[in-house]
């Protein structure tokens, strides 16, 4: 009778503990953005230990340089030939990705040093992550951050007549937003933002495996939970596909033909692949000009979410040897 008692109290406390975390997951995104964060962490750890033997020797880093003395999140890294002394270069201002609800600039500093080991200035731009701070916040960091490297440019290496928004997932979808502000004045009004820089100083984008349009978000199926739980983190209401406030966030409806010229990408393992290749089309029906790299249904393996990280496969290859191309096409003098 007695161990009778504790079996049943002890499932009474599963239960209880049950209920609790079922209500918890509707009530808040937090429990699952505290799981996605741990997963991504550990993701993106891998891929930078990994990209370590690709990193090329002679690079410089200006760490921790603080773009908005207001803001506690607003912090960029600097990377460059240490061969080209003070000469400016063309430079590349990456945003990491992280589903607005996880990553940090440390995820993508092996692969800025490859980039710029090809001669560039590249930049790794934090930014404040949901749910703590959402929708548009990391949208004017990222403007505020342009508006840093203009000033202290040749402190830096930054040739502000060549900047090229470069972003990977979440971050492809903050820089076209940033692009489209500073291209289309109705948008940055809208988003409530005053570029930092002029249209003819953006030469280009590179757009890799992100996100445009919450309105193509599938929320069916295994990865839908991921999305509501993002896209709730992100734009503050539940009902993310209906919230006012958030629809300046689908990018894809609000481009034009003055959109800069744009590499864009993902896999053909991808969730948001559909998402890539709907603005590649969106694009292109503008006259803006688009480099594409998307990869055949039946490709085997199937190429993930990120792909482009993996410098030890031909795919991830590839899409670096065309990022590079496109990068010297629009930046050429």
């Amino acid at each position: 009778m007695k161990l009778q008692k504790i079996l049943l109290r002890t499932l009474g406390v599963i239960v209880g503990l049950a209920v609790v975390g079922y209500a918890a997951f509707q009530w808040s995104p937090w429990p699952s953005v505290l799981m996605i964060r741990y997963a991504f962490g550990k993701g993106s750890d891998a891929a930078s230990q990994s990209l370590q033997k690709h990193v090329p020797p002679g690079i410089s880093a200006v760490l921790g340089q603080h773009y908005d003395e207001a803001d506690p999140d607003a912090y960029l890294d600097v990377f460059r030939p240490a061969s080209a002394g003070d000469r400016p270069l063309p430079t590349v201002v990456w945003v990491h990705g992280g589903a607005w609800v996880s990553g940090h600039r440390r995820d993508v500093a092996n692969y800025a040093r490859v980039l710029a080991g090809q001669g560039f200035t590249v930049v790794a731009v934090g930014y404040s992550i949901a749910p703590g701070k959402g929708y548009p916040v990391p949208v004017r960091q990222v403007n505020a951050a342009l508006g840093y490297l203009v000033r202290e440019a040749t402190r830096l290496g930054v040739d502000p007549t060549r900047l090229v928004l470069a972003g990977d997932s979440a971050g492809a979808h903050i820089v076209a937003q940033v692009a489209n502000a500073v291209a289309v004045p109705s948008y940055a009004e809208a988003v409530g933002l005053t570029p930092a820089i002029a249209r003819d100083q953006l030469r280009g984008m590179l757009l890799h495996c992100g996100a445009y349009d919450a309105a193509q978000a599938r929320l069916d199926g295994a990865f839908g939970g991921f999305l509501r739980t993002v896209f709730w983190s992100y734009s503050g209401s539940k009902d993310f596909q209906n919230a006012p406030a958030f629809e300046t966030a689908s990018v894809r409806r609000y481009v034009t033909e003055a959109f800069p010229p744009s590499f864009i990408t993902a896999g053909n393992g991808d969730p948001l692949e559909g998402q890539s290749r709907s603005m590649a089309e969106t694009l292109t029906a503008k006259g803006v000009r688009v480099d594409s790299l998307f990869f055949p249904a039946d490709q085997t393996p199937a190429l993930p979410h990120e792909y482009q990280f993996n410098l030890d496969d031909a795919p991830g290859q590839l899409a670096l040897a065309r990022s590079l191309a496109f990068l010297r096409r629009v930046t050429a003098p």
